[in-house]
């Protein structure tokens, strides 16, 4: 969503368009997790919202919204083993990448049948390799800005509108821009999904959805800020990560090789998340009667492993698909996946407005977590979620994603 899918954004928003898009959708993604924080909170149970849905509003909208999200991680993730593939076969050309996505798959459900800390644990090394690469990328790009790279002299900011102003692209730039980085914060609600078995979660999912807000800054605004700022955003055509082009700059050499190990890390990182997630999914779906018993049981370290083995059998047919047919399977399952993330969302908030409804008022009033403007807040982002599906409808390239969406729903 980062390392690549930010320089579509630049180059079809312009350097001012995509750091709008990008903060817009920041702020959003912000209030929404804030929506699913009041509700993590006050009830942090496995499936989260999910079990949500069925308790608030009713059965079939929590039977349509877990399925849904099952659905979505099993879809994202297929694309997230074949891009691990790809990246791969950067240093193994003649290699077959669905052989290197069987062999991800199978480390990643190895560790998921183990245990939530085996995850946790896993997950914690994953992501510590990309936090490090968009950390160094922010400061070495500061340096670039104010002092200057080793051979030439510091940039500055002008890049932000030397070269057709601020928003070169007009407004439909920008609106086009909303849908690839609302794909880019897919999956950040998986924190909720958490709750069940988080230490003391009335403490640490409050805590840990407060921080989205900063790591948007630091690690989507900043590092956006830095890229528009050194690079002219013309130069950046989409089809490769504007990260290369900062490494480049500073003289660092091989910068290929370490961005495709930091992509390669976040799309494995990414699987992990989604198998985790799923895995929770399921169990929580089969013990609300809306998905066969079988799925619900554990094994002695807590693992829901039937589930996280019926996830992982659906995202190999998945990657079977992209093997396959690459040039159209790729497409469809991102637009599947786009449609399904739009759906989640949808629920989340409606779900959230239903809780306040249902809970008492003095239950409201003693909240420890709560939604801030709400419902004035939660309006604003279903239209935001409105907004995006109509853009989306404007371009050939994301209509099929709607379409799909409502014969899915």
């Amino acid at each position: 969503g980062l390392f690549v899918a930010s320089g579509a954004t630049i180059s079809q928003a312009g350097p001012g368009g995509a750091l709008v898009a990008y903060f817009a959708m920041g702020l959003m993604v912000f209030l929404l997790m804030q929506s699913l924080g009041e509700m993590s909170s006050y009830l942090p149970v496995p499936g989260a919202f999910e079990t949500y849905a069925t308790r608030f509003v009713s059965p079939s909208f929590g039977f349509a919204l877990g399925w849904n999200y099952w659905f979505n991680w099993a879809i994202t993730v297929a694309a997230e083993l074949s891009a691990a593939g790809i990246v791969m076969q950067y240093w193994l050309p003649d290699s077959p990448g669905w052989v290197w996505s069987v062999i991800f798959l199978t480390i990643l459900v190895v560790l998921n049948l183990l245990s939530a800390r085996a995850y946790g644990e896993g997950e914690f090394w994953f992501a510590i390799v990309k936090v490090v690469a968009i950390i160094a990328m922010v400061l070495l790009g500061a340096w670039v800005i104010v002092i200057g790279a080793p051979s030439a002299a510091p940039t500055g900011v002008a890049n932000l509108w030397n070269d057709g102003g601020f928003f070169p692209t007009g407004i439909s730039g920008v609106a086009l821009g909303f849908v690839v980085v609302m794909f880019s914060f897919g999956g950040v609600e998986l924190i909720g999904i958490t709750a069940g078995e988080a230490t003391d979660p009335r403490r640490s999912i409050p805590k840990a959805i407060n921080q989205v807000v900063y790591r948007i800054l630091l690690f989507y605004i900043a590092a956006l800020f830095v890229i528009v700022s050194i690079v002219p955003w013309r130069s950046i055509d989409g089809r490769s990560s504007p990260f290369v082009q900062i490494f480049d700059s500073v003289g660092i050499p091989a910068a290929g090789t370490i961005l495709n190990i930091v992509v390669l890390t976040a799309a494995v990182s990414a699987y992990n998340s989604g198998l985790y997630s799923n895995g929770r999914m399921l169990h929580s779906l089969a013990h609300q009667g809306n998905a066969p018993a079988v799925l619900g049981r554990t094994s002695r370290s807590g693992s829901p492993w039937v589930a996280v083995l019926v996830s992982s059998a659906m995202t190999a047919l998945a990657v079977v698909l992209v093997a396959v047919l690459p040039d159209q399977a790729f497409g469809y399952i991102m637009s599947i996946a786009l449609a399904a993330g739009i759906i989640n969302w949808t629920m989340i908030v409606i779900t959230q407005m239903k809780f306040r409804h249902h809970i008492d008022p003095r239950t409201r009033a003693g909240l420890t977590f709560t939604m801030p403007g709400a419902p004035v807040t939660n309006w604003i982002v279903l239209a935001m979620l409105a907004v995006t599906v109509v853009i989306m409808l404007t371009s050939p390239t994301y209509r099929i994603a709607i379409f799909v969406g409502v014969i899915w729903l």
